[in-house]
């Protein structure tokens, strides 16, 4: 169920990414890089877990929340200057950082998972396997709405992470 939840932030974020028309190789990349982040980040957070206290978390529940942040004002700002090429590209180091930011809500998850003693090995594989699938079905959900909002779909999906940004940085 904790894998579902988790999952669930990143079907909702990358229906926003899904927006700006991927292809379905990029997709399929996106889908198994996130997941692999919410491998990493959960094992991590569960490995500090032990160590440190759980204020820790809120810190990074804030630095996922200010990412989105930046990155659909960049979505938005980017379909207002009516360009071809998008400030946020689904590549590279807009990749990376899109791919933490989303991951970021399971470190935190992690910690707590880390504080309680879960099992490690079967928690972080369900999180990399739900959230793996449960992208891919946010980018394709993305995608078929790009084509029914047309040229303010960029912004749309600006405004979606936009939003679970400001919910990461402001709620527990």
């Amino acid at each position: 169920m904790m894998a579902v939840a988790v999952g669930m932030d990143a079907f909702s974020v990358s229906m926003g990414m899904g927006m700006i028309g991927l292809r379905l190789r990029q997709i399929i990349h996106i889908g198994f890089l996130i997941g692999t982040f919410h491998v990493i980040m959960p094992l991590t957070g569960m490995i500090i877990g032990h160590i440190l206290s759980e204020h820790f978390g809120w810190v990074a529940q804030r630095a996922g929340g200010i990412l989105l942040l930046i990155l659909g004002a960049q979505m938005v700002l980017s379909s207002l200057r009516d360009q071809e090429k998008h400030v946020l590209q689904p590549a590279g180091i807009g990749m990376l950082v899109f791919a933490v930011s989303v991951s970021l809500d399971s470190f935190s998850v992690g910690l707590s998972l880390g504080i309680f003693g879960a099992r490690v090995l079967i928690t972080v594989v369900f999180f990399g396997l739900v959230t793996t699938v449960m992208t891919w079905c946010g980018l394709l959900v993305g995608r078929k709405f790009q084509h029914v909002f047309g040229s303010y779909s960029e912004a749309l999906g600006g405004c979606i992470l936009f939003a679970f940004g400001i919910k990461l940085f402001l709620y527990k």
